[in-house]
């Protein structure tokens, strides 16, 4: 019985307490310009420029995520999340020129996207130097392990593995596998049976 009643909680809080909050979250983002597609799951986020922010069809985003647009004010999306994405809990997207992330690909808890730093000339202070900026993409079946960052500039191929806790500071060819401080190839996709080795280096 106890069971029973259990799972019945978990019912209502899923299906008829959580679906009114998200369906009034997704309009309110797209009262503001926020792009978001069919049966996408949109839960408590923080965004900057909602209208900078493009969620394709069937995602699944968890809680704490923040889209954060720095660049100057433009049309169109900054930010942009294709079909059938997976972004984890506390990821953070730092952007002021845009990032784009290929549909299938799965983004682990705490990874952070950041597409630009400041100028390091000695002389003057850090702060007040020239952003050095440059897109992000990733492309399609990516797999992301927990807290990865990925920096300016880096384009990440299409099926894709970066191991949990790597940055990546250049970009990354299609079907490798990368780890470390900072990233580097470390081997390739294969068949099922010859992975058993890698599965150590990686979170989900």
């Amino acid at each position: 019985m106890k069971k029973i009643f259990q799972q019945l909680c978990f019912m209502i809080r899923c299906k008829w307490l959580g679906n009114p909050a998200g369906v009034f979250r997704k309009n309110y983002y797209r009262m503001q310009g926020m792009r978001i597609g069919r049966n996408t799951k949109l839960p408590r986020i923080f965004v900057t420029w909602p209208h900078q922010v493009y969620l394709g069809n069937e995602c699944k985003l968890e809680r704490n995520i923040s889209f954060k647009y720095d660049g100057i004010w433009k049309p169109g999306s900054a930010i942009v999340i294709q079909d059938q994405v997976f972004v984890g809990k506390d990821c953070e997207f730092n952007i002021s020129q845009g990032i784009r992330i290929g549909k299938f690909s799965n983004v682990a808890s705490g990874c952070k996207f950041i597409d630009h730093d400041h100028g390091i000339e000695l002389g003057s202070r850090i702060g007040p130097q020239p952003s050095i900026a440059a897109a992000i993409e990733l492309g399609e079946d990516v797999w992301l392990g927990c807290n990865v960052i990925v920096l300016k500039g880096v384009h990440i191929g299409n099926g894709a593995v970066v191991a949990a806790g790597a940055v990546v500071t250049k970009s990354i060819p299609p079907n490798e596998i990368w780890a470390g401080v900072p990233a580097r190839r470390i081997s390739e996709r294969t068949s099922y049976g010859k992975q058993e080795d890698h599965i150590a280096h990686f979170g989900s």
